[in-house]
């Protein structure tokens, strides 16, 4: 077990939110253009591109190391707190109902905020992988 892998995997995922509140906020200056689901739309892919890349540089320059199997639990538990989050921020802080925050996972209303929970997921193993 790699201890270090876990606990710097865990500074990256603080620094994706701090993305991510920029990508969001980034969303409210072109969603008046493009209309509220494309902004959505857009901002994920934005968001899973970003996800990789912070992902990628990270492995690639800081020298942690692991096992494939750690790289996937690392995708695993930055979903696990990436929905808990959301969900906990969401609805302690921010106040939104359990329907508004489920409103992003709906995919056939072209909802595809699932896509940003799938690319963090592999891209700890993913970016390993192509480093090895």
């Amino acid at each position: 077990m790699s201890p270090g892998l876990y606990f710097y995997s865990l500074g990256v995922w603080i620094f994706l939110v701090f993305l991510a509140i920029i990508n969001g906020i980034s969303r409210g200056l072109y969603a008046p253009y493009t209309g509220e689901l494309l902004a959505h739309q857009i901002s994920t892919v934005i968001f899973s591109t970003t996800i990789f890349a912070v992902t990628y540089i990270f492995l690639r320059y800081s020298g942690v190391s692991g096992t494939p199997v750690q790289f996937i639990y690392v995708g695993l538990i930055w979903v696990s707190l990436t929905v808990s989050f959301e969900f906990l921020f969401g609805h302690f802080v921010v106040g939104h109902s359990l329907e508004h925050l489920l409103h992003d996972y709906n995919f056939l209303e072209g909802r595809i905020w699932l896509l940003v929970l799938i690319v963090t997921a592999i891209s700890p193993w993913l970016a390993n992988r192509i480093l090895s």
